[in-house]
């Protein structure tokens, strides 16, 4: 009898045990291992973690997302698994219904999701510098301080004329928390990478080097943004150079002022004394006058053998140019323009 009545108790010890392990895996499953994360309307959020960041800021910026269901479950999965001696910054993709096990993980481990970045449509480096900065980390006036730097161009074969030369617009693939210095590097590798033996071995053959074909290729792009038209103003640019002729290239002026806003060039305007003015000087100007695209780059080494000498904007409007010959015809066309910048008050 005595027998029976421990057996019995020792099965609802076991009941007991049994009960508390499952409440406590359930416990640990719902605090762990279930989803945590809820976004609204949206698949995935992005989450910056800064250098130098504690782990009281990460909290921070997860608040600020307000998309953690329980912060003290998150809490405890983080300082169970050390999280807050073990902070990374960056740039991390959270997805919908992550659970703390997997966020914490991924914060922990400091695999960061990399940005896609993207410059063009870029004149000084003081525009490149603020429009990199709004992509990763860096500080805009750090990174203008260093390309302003002779140390900096001479690191990279160039000048503080041609350092521009270097970027090249497209979309490239780099972690948030990149410092100036090695953002510097990367674009300098892709720089050569861009110039393969293909677009060398052209460059060569007009007798021209890279930085002379990239300052080239920014004064096409300021002079058309249709692709179509590029090689062909490519060549009217390559003729002048052939006989001796100044470019007298308007974007040129508008450069060497540093007022983007003209939208007529004036007699006055053709005064300035500047490098960059190639009404005063002769040839091509120390460097280029903005971050040209690939288009205009590819355009002038495989500019249109034309004859033309001239070429004036269509007085439509269209972006579209006209081109001549001779002089007679240019003087034409660009009376007709003339006219039409009178006709729409456009005098300056």
């Amino acid at each position: 009898m005595r027998s029976h009545i421990i057996i019995k108790r020792l099965l609802y010890i076991f009941i007991i045990v049994v009960v508390i392990i499952i409440a406590k895996t359930f416990w640990l499953y719902r605090e762990v291992f279930a989803p945590n994360i809820f976004i609204q309307g949206e698949e995935q959020v992005s989450l910056y973690i800064k250098t130098g960041s504690t782990y009281d800021n990460v909290v921070d910026s997860l608040k600020k997302h307000n998309i953690i269901k329980n912060f003290k479950s998150f809490d405890w999965t983080a300082r169970k698994k050390k999280y807050p001696e073990n902070i990374h910054p960056g740039r991390y993709i959270l997805t919908n219904r992550m659970s703390n096990n997997e966020l914490v993980n991924k914060l922990r481990s400091g695999h960061q999701d990399p940005v896609h970045l993207t410059f063009n449509k870029i004149r000084t480096l003081e525009q490149l510098s603020e429009r990199i900065a709004e992509q990763i980390e860096i500080k805009p006036y750090k990174l203008q301080n260093l390309l302003n730097l002779d140390t900096t161009a001479k690191k990279y074969g160039l000048n503080e004329h041609t350092i521009k030369c270097m970027f090249v617009p497209n979309t490239y693939e780099l972690y948030w928390n990149t410092s100036e210095e090695k953002f510097l590097d990367r674009m300098y590798k892709e720089y050569q990478r861009f110039w393969n033996d293909e677009r060398t071995a052209k460059a060569e053959k007009m007798n021209m080097s890279r930085e002379e074909i990239i300052t080239l290729a920014s004064i096409v792009e300021e002079e058309t943004k249709l692709n179509i038209e590029k090689p062909i103003v490519a060549g009217v640019y390559m003729n002048r150079l052939r006989i001796g002729m100044r470019l007298q290239a308007d974007p040129t002026v508008i450069y060497a002022i540093g007022n983007f806003n003209i939208k007529r060039v004036l007699r006055v305007h053709y005064a300035i004394d500047s490098p960059y003015n190639t009404y005063k000087y002769a040839g091509l100007p120390p460097g280029p006058i903005c971050i040209p695209e690939i288009s205009s780059i590819d355009a002038v080494l495989n500019y249109d053998k034309n004859e033309y000498i001239y070429f004036c904007a269509k007085p439509d409007f269209s972006g579209e140019h006209s081109f001549a010959r001779t002089l007679a015809q240019h003087n034409q066309n660009a009376a007709r323009y003339r006219r039409e910048l009178n006709r729409r008050r456009i005098y300056h």
